[in-house]
């Protein structure tokens, strides 16, 4: 009985102990401005996407402190990536990442930092894409634009990200299916890449709706076709690729959070909680449905899964679309 009666004041002081870490980690807050990590320029599609979330938090009340958008362009997300490697515990920072993170390592030897190297936070959405081209084009389909292609080899110009963004891997899907080739004019930005297009610089461009949809209803740029499995309810009449007759895969898109390396735990149970919060929100209802996207939530545990699952389809596409894979 002595013995019992020792030991219960310290089982007591244990619990002591555990309850205020307990509740410290539930409580855990930035404790300043949000820095915001994308790898697009001002007008990118991650810059927009970024702007939106940040706009939605702040009126939903579901962060305490504000968002800066940090644009950290070059690489196809590999300089993005490793400024927040750089940032190792940093619980003030976060970014936002799509599916070229983990296909620029894919084609790139000297991609130090992958996604595996930071701290998965959330997946958000999916992504389809369209291919537009300026509204008084002379191609009306998009197979308009590849016999124009094949009559012209190497004339005709598409703009678009870096070498291993959808914008290029569709571009040469198409042209190994056809036989058709054309040129590709990597921008920084997507701002810079619409303005091309808008300015006559070049002739077409794979999209997302979000990025296009000001210029697709203001009649300045006319949608060919889509890069879905299925048509999208803002584009009833146009056909998907393979109802245009191009026999290529859709190719995905993917839309997510991570953070620096080596932050604790309960940050990451934060972030996740924020996000999860937003998507049941009227807002984020509202923000899939006028921008196309697709509901892709998952949490951390789900997004390392998904990693894997995303990077062997992308490894396959790219081989089949000719592009030489070092990982």
């Amino acid at each position: 009985m002595r013995r019992i009666s020792y030991l219960f004041p310290v089982a007591l002081v244990g619990v002591a102990i555990l309850l205020p870490l307990s509740a410290a980690s539930q409580e855990f807050k930035p404790s300043k401005q949000i820095e915001t990590v994308v790898h697009t320029g001002p007008g990118g599609g991650s810059d927009l996407f970024a702007r939106a979330i940040a706009e939605m938090l702040q009126k939903e009340k579901l962060i305490s402190q504000r968002m800066q958008v940090v644009n950290k362009t070059g690489g196809g997300g590999a300089v993005a990536a490793a400024y927040l490697a750089e940032k190792k515990g940093d619980q003030n920072t976060i970014g936002f990442f799509t599916g070229v993170w983990l296909t620029n390592p894919l084609t790139s030897a000297e991609a130090n930092v992958t996604l595996k190297d930071l701290t998965p936070v959330a997946r958000l959405v999916l992504e389809p894409a369209v291919i537009a081209v300026k509204a008084d084009a002379p191609y009306k389909s998009l197979p308009d634009f590849i016999a124009a292609a094949k009559k012209s080899p190497g004339q005709l110009k598409q703009s678009g990200g870096s070498v291993t963004s959808r914008d290029n891997v569709v571009r040469q899907l198409l042209q190994k299916n056809t036989g058709a080739q054309w040129a590709f004019i990597s921008f920084p930005g997507g701002g810079e890449r619409i303005a091309a297009l808008l300015g006559g610089h070049v002739n077409i461009m794979v999209i997302e709706p979000a990025e296009a949809g000001e210029h697709i209803r203001a009649g300045n740029m006319r949608v060919l076709a889509q890069v879905t499995d299925k048509r999208l309810p803002a584009f009833p009449n146009v056909p998907t690729l393979k109802e245009a007759g191009f026999d290529v895969p859709s190719v995905p898109q993917v839309r997510g959070v991570v953070a620096p390396p080596a932050i604790p735990k309960e940050n990451v149970a934060y972030w996740e909680g924020v996000f999860h919060k937003l998507t049941q929100t009227e807002s984020w209802k509202k923000f899939l449905a006028d921008n196309q996207f697709e509901d892709g939530y998952q949490g951390a545990a789900e997004l390392v899964k998904f990693y894997d699952e995303f990077t062997d389809r992308m490894r396959g596409i790219l081989k089949e679309a000719g592009a030489k894979v070092v990982r």
